[in-house]
């Protein structure tokens, strides 16, 4: 199985039901979405990973429906975006879900005794004087 296929199975949902949450039709969803993994698959190269791959398709997916509303010379006001939830809120809830992995991912990377300090005062909710005691240090 090729990269492509694995990114088309692995995120065809979410960029479909995207697409449905913003234009509100399930034909127009099938047909963006169809539209924005041939769009990815042509530009599959200049994709440089800053972000996750959803994001990036669901870019592409919400600039082919608005590419879509201007060759059906439908115009969409601010006010029926209003009415969905932010369709930013998709993009910005899965730039959240990649920077918690980051954060996990350099917290287990730090080495003793800073990882258990910081999941002490961060998960623990110690203050910094019983750490202290703990590691038989001054608080600074």
């Amino acid at each position: 199985m090729t990269d492509f296929e694995d990114i088309y199975k692995r995120y065809f949902k979410d960029v479909f039901l995207y697409v449905k949450a913003i234009s509100g039709d399930e034909s127009i969803a099938e047909e963006i979405t169809s539209e924005t993994f041939f769009k990815a698959l042509k530009s599959l190269d200049s994709f440089k990973g800053g972000c996750d791959i959803r994001v990036w398709l669901c870019q592409i997916a919400k600039n082919s429906y608005f590419s879509y509303l201007k060759k059906r010379k439908r115009f969409v006001e601010d006010k029926v975006f209003e009415d969905i939830e932010e369709p930013n809120i998709f993009e910005n809830k899965l730039e959240q879900e990649e920077a918690m992995l980051q954060i996990h991912h350099i917290i287990h990377e730090l080495p003793e005794p800073y990882k258990e300090v910081f999941t002490l005062r961060t998960f623990g909710e110690l203050s910094f004087q019983q750490i202290a005691k703990m590691f038989s240090k001054n608080a600074n």
